[in-house]
């Protein structure tokens, strides 16, 4: 394993650590306060929110008769409500058979069984709540682009003839009529590699015709984390004039290069700013999902392309907001479950699995990409960790919402012995899981 590799720009390895903490103690706080508020709302008492393990380093009791405590391992989280034995709610039989009818009320274990399933659910509820919550916002900071063929803002690209001004609107590329955005993309998805196009814009109230780069350079739009171009140190806005020695035009050009790499190194040629400097880099074969579903296999450096310039946008009303969040929610649950059946089934590799490390070296990339960035990999987060939280399996959410639902439809809950069992081999599981992932963050590729 390449340890250098878990040491991103953001500041060392002691900021990827932060940057984890940061971001897993965001995320199971909410989490966390889902149970716990919702459990308050049912008339479920909370004993202890702990955030952290081991060693107390704060602790206050509020009015309510919680102790909210901060302890000296960040790495998770637990409500412990009245009655429970653990943190992984557990019967704490003793304790329960000493309380009167109106106390075994307030407990998780003598609650109705509508108050524990919702307590439970909570949870993962407020993980997706956050996500949707984050990009809602994000999408009404970004706004959403118009189906205008106008020019919102054009970047710095290494040309010195004409180019595109905000502004803008596109009449013709290559003498083909660009009547709205859509037409504009589908004409130059269509158009061959060249240094330069003809240009016809509407500037200023007069028509403006002139030969511009080509519509979708070899343009940065974004590096991703964990790729071969973030650790050789590419950022957003670059631009690979050539790949060795070769020169290139189009985005589509270096995504044709590099799937046919067959994983060997690849020399660019980088302009950034005015400055121009070489990078090698190596493709990794990496498992992409497809828009139709499923995945496939190619080789990757990790750069995302677009447009040769960002149309002008419009900020979407709240719902079209909520919407397009939900959207990206939903897409990145599904996206997740496919991904897990297919490792299950072999028809991706396993290695897509990552653990602690994994998650950190992410964490620390999305911070050195800037808090846009860092809050986005939060949100995708709570969404993984709210889904993980719904798996049947005894110890985690979804297993309680088993047994929730067992006692729903035979009138009567597992009994403790079977309980035991169960979150026995629920806890095995799950720590098998996770040396599997660590496995994966130590020796996979």
């Amino acid at each position: 394993m390449d340890l250098i590799g878990l040491v991103p720009s953001f500041g060392g390895l002691v900021w990827t650590v932060i940057a984890f903490v940061v971001a897993l103690s965001i995320i199971v706080a909410v989490h966390e306060y889902g149970h716990y508020i919702v459990g308050r709302w049912t008339g479920i008492h909370a004993e202890v929110f702990s955030l952290g393990f081991g060693p107390i380093l704060f602790s206050r009791v509020d009015r309510h008769g919680t102790r909210w405590q901060v302890a000296a391992l960040p790495f998770g989280g637990y409500v412990k409500f009245l009655g429970d034995s653990n943190a992984a709610s557990g019967k704490d039989g003793a304790a329960i058979d000493g309380l009167s009818a109106a106390e075994r009320r307030r407990t998780m274990h003598g609650a109705p069984l509508w108050a524990r399933a919702l307590t439970v659910a909570a949870g993962p509820a407020f993980n997706f709540a956050m996500a949707l919550a984050i990009f809602t916002g994000m999408v009404l900071v970004r706004g959403v682009a118009t189906q205008e063929a106008v020019v919102g803002q054009v970047p710095s690209l290494p040309y010195e003839g004409q180019t595109l001004q905000a502004g803008d609107r596109v009449l013709e590329l290559a003498g083909q009529p660009t009547p709205d955005l859509s037409t504009l993309v589908s004409v130059a998805e269509t158009l061959p590699p060249s240094e330069t196009v003809a240009y016809l814009v509407e500037r200023d109230g007069r028509q403006v015709a002139f030969d511009g780069p080509f519509p979708f350079p070899p343009l940065a739009g974004g590096v991703q984390p964990q790729t071969a171009a973030f650790a050789a140190g590419l950022q957003a806005g670059d631009v690979v004039l050539a790949v060795d020695g070769t020169p290139i035009y189009a985005f589509s050009e270096l995504r044709a290069i590099v799937g046919d790499s067959d994983g060997r190194d690849l020399r660019l040629t980088v302009w950034r700013g005015g400055e121009v400097f070489d990078a090698t880099l190596t493709p990794r074969r990496m498992d992409i999902p497809r828009a139709a579903g499923g995945f496939e296999t190619r080789w990757l450096i990790g750069l995302t392309g677009g447009i040769g310039f960002e149309p002008v946008v419009r900020t979407p009303g709240p719902l079209e907001a909520v919407g397009i969040a939900g959207s990206q929610t939903w897409m990145i649950a599904t996206t997740s479950l496919s991904g897990l059946y297919h490792m299950v089934t072999g028809a991706i590799s396993s290695c897509n699995l990552r653990g602690p490390i994994g998650i950190a070296e992410s964490s620390g990339a999305a911070a050195s990409q800037g808090a846009e960035s860092f809050i986005w990999f939060i949100a995708m987060l709570s969404v993984a960790v709210g889904l993980m939280n719904l798996f049947p399996i005894p110890v985690l959410d979804g297993g309680h919402l088993v047994f929730h639902a067992y006692e729903a439809v035979t009138g009567k809950p597992p009994s403790d012995r079977a309980l035991q069992l169960m979150m026995m081999v629920g806890l095995a599981l799950l720590l098998s899981l996770m040396v599997f992932a660590l496995t994966n963050d130590l020796f996979c590729p």
